[in-house]
């Protein structure tokens, strides 16, 4: 089964989005922060990430551009999720290595038909 992290701050947001992916057939597993995000990777390296842009310390990009650089996990798929859709964001995000972007509030019914562009499928 596919495994995808869930990166976000607001904790509402993250029990939300958990339970939409849990839904759709996916191992889901959760971080508040980089360090955590960073924790949970190297315990279960997922096949996708879900990114929060606006995380405390170490910001979404940044740490987005952590992982594409490093060898051992340039190919998990970066899905850029935010709430500050501005204009130039999306290209930034990109930029930064993001393989897609996502505006918040959440579709529910396009988020999963993302993931599963990136990653395949969950429920089967």
């Amino acid at each position: 089964m596919a495994r995808v992290l869930i990166v976000d701050d607001n904790p509402t947001n993250l029990k939300l989005v958990a339970y939409l992916v849990r839904a759709n057939g996916y191992e889901v597993d959760t971080a508040g922060d980089a360090p955590a995000a960073q924790a949970a990777i190297a315990a279960h390296k997922p096949q996708l990430i879900l990114m929060d842009l606006q995380l405390p310390g170490i910001d979404g990009l940044e740490l987005t551009r952590r992982l594409k650089n490093e060898p051992a996990t340039s190919d998990i798929k970066i899905v850029a999720v935010t709430a500050y859709a501005m204009k130039g964001d999306e290209e930034k995000a990109l930029a930064a290595g993001c393989d897609d972007y996502v505006t918040k509030p959440i579709d529910t019914r396009a988020l999963p038909a993302t993931i599963a562009k990136h990653i395949g499928g969950g429920k089967s």
